[in-house]
């Protein structure tokens, strides 16, 4: 994942959700979440993806807030081919709010979710994270281009 705004350039991985049906989070500062029950990028609808914004100091989606309607986001695959996402949304919801994970469900549209913390930090004590934040930040973009990777010729 390519956020040239932000200076994000980032390995994506599969996740899915715990014992509990919470969707799963990396264990380090670096690495994308992109959750095996949302769709596909460039399958037609939500793709969803999740990183941190802060791992003991800045992670890979700490200046998530900073991205505008209007900046792309890139999907690009291990063979080259690239998606491109225009972002159209960046917002926050209260993650105890039950309506706040719809932005995780199917749209009829190509599109992109990125999720990450916002608000303020406060202590949980819990023994991986140590706490939590007080939001979330959504940045919804949409499907722009589709660039396919050059044929490679052998000499």
């Amino acid at each position: 994942m390519v956020i040239d705004k932000i200076g994000v350039n980032a390995a994506v991985f599969p996740y899915g959700v715990d014992a509990n049906r919470v969707p799963e989070v990396p264990l380090n500062a670096d690495d994308v979440a992109w959750y095996n029950f949302s769709a596909a990028p460039g399958t037609g609808s939500n793709a969803v993806f999740a990183a941190h914004v802060t791992w003991n100091g800045r992670a890979v989606f700490y200046d998530l807030k900073d991205v505008q309607a209007g900046d792309s986001i890139i999907l690009r695959g291990d063979s080259g081919t690239e998606i491109w996402y225009t972002v159209s949304d960046s917002f926050t919801v209260d993650p105890n709010d039950p309506n706040a994970l719809s932005v995780m469900a199917p749209t009829p549209a190509d599109v992109i979710t990125l999720i990450t913390c916002d608000g303020s930090f406060f202590y949980t004590g819990d023994p991986v994270f140590n706490g939590d934040y007080t939001q979330r930040r959504i940045v919804r973009a949409a499907f722009s281009r589709l660039t396919q990777a050059a044929a490679a010729f052998g000499g």
